[in-house]
C-alpha cells in the first residue's frame, strides 16, 4: 500500500475509532448523569428523620431553587432549628448581573423552596431578610401538623424549559390561578397574553439580547458557565448543559469551538423569538421599591410560580434579556407604566417538553 493511502485510512480510521471511543463513553456517562439527576430531584425517602437531618434536607430542597446560570450561589448554615441563607460572591456573575440582583433573587427562590418543603415535614418557616447583614435570610422553624402541598410535590419536577412551546393558549382559569399564587409582599405580577404585548415585549427582548451578544464580557462569562457533555457537568456540579436547553453534547474541546461559530446575534435572536412566539403568555415581576430586600421577595414570587405552572403541567423559562440591560428595562418600565419601580424578572410560560435537568453541587459544597 502506498504511504499516502495508507497515511489517509489510517487517519480515518483514527477519527472514527475516536468518535466511537467518544459516543461509548459518552453514552456511559449519560447513565451516571441520569443516576446523578435522579438523586438530586427526588422527594425525602423517609419520615423518621432526625432534627439534624431534617435541617438538611429542607438545606437540599432549597438547592433544587431556580438560579442564575446555575451558578447556585449560596451557601447555608444549620443552627437549632434555623437556617440561615448567605450569598456565595464566589460565584456572583458581575456581566449579567451587575449589581447582584438575580443573586439575591436565587437566595429568595431556594427560600421559597424551603417553605413549601418545612411545611411538608411539619414545620413552619418564619423568613426574615436582613439585607445589612451577611445572612441576609434567617428561615426559624415552628412546629405544625404536616402538609404536603402541590407546591412542594411541584419542586422535584419544576424546570426552566429553553426551547420552543406548541402555542397552545392556557385557559382563564389557570390564568387566574397563577396571578393569584405569584403576589408577594411589595412584589406585583403583570401577564400578558394578547399578542400585541407579546410582541411589543419581544422587541425589548431581542434589543436586549443584541445589547448583551455584542457585550465580550457577557459572551465570555455565559460560556464560562456552560458544560458540553455529562462528565463536565457531574464535574462541577453546576452551570448550564448544553442538553437541559435541547441541544446536543460534545467534548469540551469540540463545544468550545461549535459555540464560538454557533453563538451569533442572529441565531439567538431568531431563537427568542421562536421561543416568545411559541409561548402563551409572559409574566412580568416588579418591586415597588429597588433594594436587597425586594430582590430576594422577587424571588420568592417566581419560585411560587414556577411550583404551580409546574403543579398545572405548564413549562416556563426566563426571558430576562429584557430586563438585564439597564437602557432596556427602563423602556419596558415606560411600556409597562410602572414608574421607578423595578421590573425584576420576565418569565414566559406554556405547553412544552420536558428535556434533561441540571445537576446540584453536593450538601457538603454549600453548608458550612
Amino acid at each position: 500500500m502506498k504511504r499516502r493511502k495508507f497515511i489517509v485510512i489510517a487517519g480515518i480510521g483514527t477519527v472514527a475509532a475516536g468518535g466511537l471511543a467518544y459516543q461509548i463513553h459518552s453514552n456511559y456517562q449519560s447513565d451516571k448523569y441520569e443516576q446523578r439527576v435522579a438523586d438530586t430531584w427526588r422527594h425525602t425517602n423517609t419520615v423518621s428523620l432526625s432534627s439534624d437531618k431534617v435541617m438538611e434536607e429542607l438545606v437540599r430542597y432549597g438547592t433544587l431553587a431556580a438560579n442564575s446560570h446555575n451558578t447556585q450561589p449560596w451557601l447555608f448554615k444549620i443552627g437549632n432549628q434555623r437556617i440561615t441563607i448567605l450569598p456565595d460572591f464566589k460565584r456572583r456573575c458581575l456581566a449579567v448581573d451587575p449589581d447582584d440582583h438575580h443573586l439575591y433573587a436565587s437566595l429568595g427562590c431556594a427560600a421559597e423552596n424551603i417553605a413549601h418543603a418545612a411545611i411538608a415535614l411539619g414545620l413552619f418557616a418564619n423568613i426574615t431578610v436582613n439585607d445589612k447583614a451577611e445572612e441576609v435570610i434567617r428561615i426559624d422553624f415552628d412546629q405544625i401538623p404536616s402538609v404536603k402541598s402541590e407546591l412542594f410535590q411541584a419542586i422535584p419536577r419544576r424546570q426552566c424549559t429553553r426551547v420552543a412551546y406548541n402555542g397552545k393558549k392556557v385557559s382563564s382559569h389557570k390564568l387566574k390561578i397563577l396571578e393569584a399564587t405569584s403576589g408577594y409582599d411589595g412584589i406585583s405580577t403583570r401577564i400578558f397574553t394578547s399578542e400585541n404585548d407579546m410582541e411589543t415585549i419581544l422587541e425589548y427582548v431581542v434589543a436586549g439580547n443584541t445589547n448583551q451578544m455584542q457585550d465580550h464580557a457577557f459572551v465570555k462569562e455565559l460560556k464560562d458557565w456552560l458544560r458540553f457533555n455529562p462528565a463536565t457537568a457531574m464535574k462541577y456540579g453546576d452551570g448550564l448543559f448544553t442538553a437541559t436547553s435541547g441541544n446536543p453534547t460534545f467534548p469540551d474541546w469540540l463545544g468550545s469551538r461549535l459555540f464560538d461559530l454557533a453563538f451569533t446575534e442572529k441565531i439567538e435572536n431568531e431563537k427568542y423569538r421562536d421561543q416568545l412566539r411559541t409561548a402563551a403568555g409572559v409574566i412580568a415581576f416588579i418591586s415597588e421599591k429597588d433594594d436587597i430586600e425586594h430582590w430576594i421577595n422577587a424571588g420568592r414570587s417566581y419560585q411560587r410560580f414556577a411550583l404551580q405552572a409546574t403543579a398545572l403541567r405548564l413549562q416556563h423559562s426566563f426571558v430576562n434579556q429584557a430586563v438585564e440591560v439597564p437602557e432596556v428595562r427602563k423602556q419596558l418600565a415606560n411600556y409597562l407604566n410602572i414608574g421607578e419601580r423595578r421590573t425584576d424578572l420576565l418569565v414566559r410560560f406554556g405547553y412544552g417538553p420536558r428535556l434533561p435537568k441540571s445537576v446540584r453541587r453536593p450538601l457538603d459544597q454549600v453548608i458550612i
